[in-house]
């Protein structure tokens, strides 16, 4: 059955294929958009939960969002408000102490000198340093990574980068390579020397990460996480009213706006393709769309594990499906009938730390147990948790009193030891009560305060939303794994195996997180091979 054709499909109607779609639409290019759910959004999307209950289901907050997307898809037009929190987190340490990071350095000094004088001392420098690394590498997000193999063009761009480069002053060369190869933990040893300040920035670390902060790379990670900004201040976190599906839906009117026909419910069974290019996409029910070029915004690896994509060479498909995925995420939203109490900072009335992050993981100890439990168990007996409650920042998601809250957990295996499987729900269902205790732990009212929940493990991330081994980040952000290695080595530049095959997905530079940067600058490689007429 022949569908409609198009220059571009795109696989997976997630944020980074709205992105692509909308710029090259915008280009004058005929897009469809195929998504397989009912709703395009991918992970980012808004849903109720519980009735009168509505919350992100998946990805939970905004920060890493490029403002040059926001800007040139015009994402405040079509509908996109986002507000800051008013304080960054909140760690509960015990029964009366708490570490409370404000925004703002003056703030920030205040807080850790009630933990570490010297460390208060130290955090201008440490914050010049992240800074001058992120520099650095916010130049290469823009960028397509040299390709190895590629030709001379791909030989004249790494040529230019690597020039840039070789400019940077020798103490910024140092500190990346320690960003880049240390542990977490081991970067900030060198710089703080109490344990709740080094926990508090290795906490950015592990997030999306299935390691200890002690496990070289994490160092990066915790980079990785600070390249955002809100609404113009960097640094800043902050909510989508209506939730992360907000952005999303604002980038679909955005996208038809432009001519861009988003379809869902529509799932592709394979690419299809002859004498080394693609020609269309068959759908799972049969239908198939012919198209010049397909851009995958969903993960990689999905492309070769899942049938989708054969007759390639066993070099070819087996790099791909050696790409290391899972992030030790475990993901709950519940219907609160009122906020936590916390006892290190009562109150039920919402306060400035009720609409922060607000973080389990007290200690170095505490973060590295969490890791070694699931290893060993398949989940931690006391896990690492960030919860916000967006209802404090938004009427919208729950009914007047009542608050929905998202927890985003670690550490969790994507895959159970022994017999254990996460296909049994009643296994999710165990490991929601740990994280249920924990939080009773520091806020006693918090399990009599829950009326329902929302479990989903890392199996139901990879089956709902096409996360492999339910992977955050479509693939892990090792060393291994960035830059021109990203996704594997040889198709950096977006293309993939096929004339005409792309990837514009979180899978592909500069990695994972709500920023719409892959999509971005896939598209430019794809518009770049039109006008070169290789499509």
């Amino acid at each position: 059955m022949a569908g409609r054709d198009a220059d571009v499909a795109i696989l997976g109607g997630g944020h980074n294929g709205l992105v692509a779609a909308t710029y090259l639409a915008a280009a004058g290019k005929s897009v469809v958009v195929l998504e397989k759910n009912a709703v395009v959004g991918g992970a980012a999307i808004t849903e109720e939960f519980h009735p009168g209950f509505r919350n992100s289901v998946a990805s939970y907050t905004v920060s890493l969002l490029s403002p040059k997307v926001i800007a040139d898809l015009d994402l405040a037009a079509h509908g996109l408000r986002v507000v800051e929190r008013p304080v960054a987190n909140f760690w509960p340490l015990d029964e009366r102490r708490s570490l409370v990071m404000p925004y703002g350095l003056a703030g920030r000094q205040t807080a850790i000198a009630e933990f570490s004088a010297s460390d208060a001392a130290r955090l201008p420098d440490y914050d010049a340093a992240l800074e001058r690394a992120a520099q650095v590498l916010r130049s290469l997000m823009l960028e397509t990574p040299p390709n190895a193999g590629g030709g001379i063009l791909e030989f004249i761009q790494g040529a230019k980068i690597g020039g840039r480069l070789l400019k940077i002053d020798l103490a910024t060369k140092r500190l990346l390579v320690d960003l880049f190869t240390k542990s977490a933990a081991s970067f900030l040893e060198g710089w703080f020397e109490n344990d709740h300040v080094k926990a508090a920035f290795a906490f950015d670390g592990i997030v999306g990460t299935f390691a200890s902060p002690y496990t070289p790379g994490t160092a990066y990670v915790l980079l990785h996480h600070c390249f955002g900004e809100v609404n113009g201040k960097p640094g800043v976190w902050g909510h989508a009213i209506g939730g992360m599906g907000a952005i999303t839906q604002a980038m679909a009117r955005s996208a038809r706006a432009r001519g861009v026909d988003v379809r869902t419910n529509a799932a592709v069974s394979r690419i299809m393709h002859g004498r080394g290019r693609v020609t269309g996409v068959q759908l799972q029910s049969g239908e198939i769309v012919a198209a010049r070029a397909i851009a995958a915004s969903v993960a990689p690896k999905l492309l070769f594990t899942s049938g989708m994509l054969e007759g390639q060479s066993a070099d070819v498909a087996g790099a791909f499906r050696r790409i290391e995925t899972g992030s030790g995420t475990f993901r709950m939203n519940v219907a609160l009938r009122a906020l936590p109490d916390f006892t290190c900072r009562p109150g039920v009335h919402a306060q400035s730390h009720h609409a922060s992050g607000i973080v389990i993981g007290p200690t170095l100890a505490y973060l590295d147990a969490a890791y070694a439990d699931a290893r060993r168990e398949g989940w931690s007996q006391k896990p690492v948790i960030e919860m916000l409650i967006p209802s404090t920042l938004d009427d919208t998601l729950a009914p007047p009193g009542q608050h929905v809250a998202s927890l985003f957990v670690q550490h969790v295996a994507p895959r159970l030891p022994g017999d254990r499987s996460w296909a049994d729900a009643r296994e999710a269902e165990r490991f929601a009560d740990i994280v249920v205790d924990e939080m009773t732990r520091h806020a006693p009212n918090f399990r009599a305060s829950v009326i329902a929940r929302q479990v989903l493990s890392p199996l139901d991330l990879e089956r709902r939303f096409g996360l492999p081994d339910g992977d955050i980040f479509h693939a892990q952000l090792g060393l291994g794994q960035l830059f021109s290695a990203r996704p594997v080595l040889g198709y950096a530049n977006y293309r993939g195996p096929l004339t005409g095959l792309y990837f514009c997905g979180a899978g592909a530079h500069p990695g994972g997180g709500v920023t719409g940067l892959p999509g971005h600058n896939a598209a430019r490689e794809i518009l770049k091979d039109f006008r070169r007429k290789r499509l």
